[in-house]
């Protein structure tokens, strides 16, 4: 009797339906040119925002953190994991999102499953937008608090679910992505705040996508409005834009304080190693010294996506370096994928169920590592696939 014999049926189905995600190999460093199960190839998939995964700083950084702390902390940070190099990245992180303190983590998702379950559970009511990401979703199931959906970026809708549910609440808190990782689009986060000051809501943003692409030299979305001191937390994530790896969470001294006592993955699993600790610090010097790569970033972004439309594509409403390029089914996707990499294009299509169904699309990340010359390579790709497929 196979007893897994359940997941050898879903993987046919997910087959039979083009959604099995084939996962292809990188050989080599995260640029703009990689070399993906044998052939170069220009990379839109990643989200190597900045190029820092491959920065000469940053990899310095991490060879000297390696001679002077070893390579793991060897233990849990409340026991014997904390050195002073963590220390040092919760400083250099605080200061530079204008925060009072700072909790550095291993991933962005397990920011969120730290600290949502700390800061709400039975009894409490988290207001969440309809397409927050799945590391929000997670964190939510854990706390136990009751959860209550609000239409995508709906304002209005957020109010009314607030006035409708604020009674039987012991407290409330808002949650949502600054950046939406699929479309593109931003919060509106003034709004959603005076809405949540108005009823004594606490206020979370995940701003994973936000991180080194947003507001003065990639503070992130709450620096981008002018909102510092009035967004209770801040996720981060030092994966995308910083191009390492951990996460972290930056808010009140008190916050911080409590999520150090609290934060079950930050007192049950072992922190940062050194090498990735040293070249998050070494992201945060390169964007504080200037916001070069953060313009550069911008720039390639509206080059690419007005190309992209003078071709006639519907790329959504983006307002930022993501670029949805809508195809609608999940086979028509991911067959424009197989033949953009044919011509030497690596960009995956996002189905079902990361995005609704009949939503497909390739989705395009655009990077400061990113020529002029490489975009227009890549508009030509997208024109000749389309045209074959009929599109």
């Amino acid at each position: 009797m196979d007893k897994l014999e359940f997941l050898r049926r879903e993987l046919e189905s997910l087959h039979k339906e083009s959604l099995f995600n084939e996962i292809r190999t990188i050989e080599g460093p995260q640029g703009a040119w990689i070399v993906v199960n044998g052939k170069r190839v220009l990379n839109l998939c990643s989200n190597n925002y900045l190029g820092f995964a491959d920065h000469a700083e940053l990899k310095e950084a991490s060879k000297r953190a390696v001679d002077e702390y070893g390579v793991g902390p060897g233990a849990v940070r409340t026991i014997a994991g904390t050195q002073t190099i963590h220390l040092e990245l919760e400083r250099k992180l605080a200061a530079f999102k204008h925060a009072e303190a700072c909790i550095a983590l291993q991933g962005g998702f397990v920011a969120n499953l730290t600290v949502i379950p700390a800061v709400t559970g039975d009894g409490d009511i988290i207001f969440s937008d309809a397409l927050n990401h799945a590391s929000i979703i997670d964190g939510c199931r854990l706390s136990k608090a009751r959860v209550v959906r609000y239409a995508h970026n709906d304002v209005d809708d957020l109010r009314r679910k607030i006035t409708e549910n604020k009674d039987s609440a012991r407290r409330m808190l808002v949650v949502t992505d600054g950046v939406f990782s699929m479309d593109g689009d931003i919060a509106p986060l003034p709004e959603i705040v005076d809405v949540a000051d108005e009823y004594g809501a606490i206020v979370m943003v995940d701003d994973a996508h936000g991180e080194g692409v947003l507001g003065d030299s990639g503070r992130g979305i709450v620096n981008y409005f002018k909102l510092e001191g009035r967004v209770e937390i801040e996720v981060g994530t030092l994966s995308k834009a910083f191009g390492v790896m951990g996460g972290y969470i930056t808010g009140p001294e008190t916050l911080i304080d409590y999520l150090k006592q609290k934060g079950r993955p930050f007192l049950f699993s072992t922190g940062l190693t050194p090498a990735d600790t040293a070249a998050a610090i070494a992201a945060v010097d390169v964007l504080t010294k200037s916001d070069e790569l953060v313009r550069k970033l911008w720039d390639n972004a509206a080059y690419f996506q007005r190309r992209l439309k003078d071709q006639g594509f519907d790329i959504g409403h983006t307002e930022t370096p993501i670029t949805p390029v809508m195809l609608g089914e999940e086979k028509t996707a991911s067959t424009f994928s197989r033949k953009l990499f044919d011509k030497g294009i690596f960009a995956q299509s996002i189905s079902y169920p990361t995005v609704a169904r009949g939503k497909a699309r390739i989705r395009c990340m655009l990077s400061a590592a990113h020529e002029k010359e490489d975009l227009d390579f890549a508009v030509d790709a997208f024109t000749s696939v389309a045209r074959e497929l009929g599109i």
